[in-house]
């Protein structure tokens, strides 16, 4: 079997756990909950507007102010709904995941041994420090 081959075979074992199972099922709860793609809807044209206004040769700060304080409205909103924070419980779940994939992948690249090394990498999570991912 060959490495392609491989890959598709760890493809299919990631789309079976059951961190993308549920990254999935709220991503499609997400697509169907009217009123989250609603609000969304709002906060894309109310940036459009930002956008259009500050582009305007005749900018009005005051309303640029007010749209920018509606748009964070919109916002937390659509970040407090319980879909969304179940969306991104469950992909920062996922997200882990994946990283922990990544390392061993990159690690073997490295001449680790594959079923000894550490699944995490050195990332602290901040960019500003960093000196490119594993």
């Amino acid at each position: 079997m060959d490495v392609i081959e491989q890959a598709r075979i760890l493809g299919k074992a990631i789309q079976s756990d059951e961190r993308f199972l549920r990254y999935a099922k709220a991503r499609l709860a997400n697509d169907a909950d009217e009123e989250l793609q609603n609000a969304i809807g709002e906060f894309n044209m109310i940036r459009m507007e930002i956008d259009r206004e500050v582009s305007s040769e005749e900018k009005d700060d005051l309303k640029v102010t007010e749209l920018n304080e509606k748009l964070r409205g919109v916002y937390s909103s659509i970040m407090s709904s319980p879909a969304m924070v179940e969306y991104n419980t469950a992909k920062a779940e996922l997200d882990r995941m994946v990283s922990e994939v990544n390392v061993i992948i990159s690690k073997c690249i490295e001449g680790e041994d594959p079923d000894t090394c550490d699944t995490h990498s050195d990332c602290t999570g901040s960019c500003a420090t960093c000196g490119g991912c594993h």
